[in-house]
């Protein structure tokens, strides 16, 4: 059975893409730390992210990097975070969220609420920004 991410890539899903290319997938985490969290994954459904070969990993990260150069414009932060978990979802993802403080990044923090038109909004400042 296809993963959530799986299905949000074919589009059976609906979400709110930031970015695309053949292999991989940006889009906005919905139970977000902070605005921008964004969650980058592989077409290729891999549960464990250094599972992925190594170029395939390598190219994730070179793809992830230029979202978080979109972010860093659409949301001025300190840093963009990574975090890489992973027990959530069974399928390899990276997050990647702008921070102005460690504590930003811990996901035990209260997750926002947000309007559909205020997840339209981000997607489309850090997809413009890219």
């Amino acid at each position: 059975m296809a993963t959530i991410f799986s299905r949000i890539i074919a589009g059976e899903i609906p979400c709110y893409k930031v970015a695309e290319n053949e292999k991989f997938f940006a889009f906005l985490d919905i139970n977000p730390l902070v605005k921008g969290h964004t969650l980058v994954v592989p077409k290729q459904e891999v549960d464990y992210i250094f599972d992925l070969s190594d170029e395939d990993l390598a190219a994730m990260h070179v793809f992830a990097k230029k979202v978080v150069r979109a972010i860093e414009k659409a949301f001025p932060c300190k840093k963009v975070g990574e975090a890489v978990i992973g027990l959530e979802v069974p399928h390899a993802h990276i997050h990647l969220i702008p921070i102005q403080k460690e504590s930003d990044m811990l996901f035990s923090n209260p997750k926002l609420k947000l309007s559909d038109e205020e997840f339209k909004s981000i997607a489309q400042a850090i997809n413009s920004s890219l």
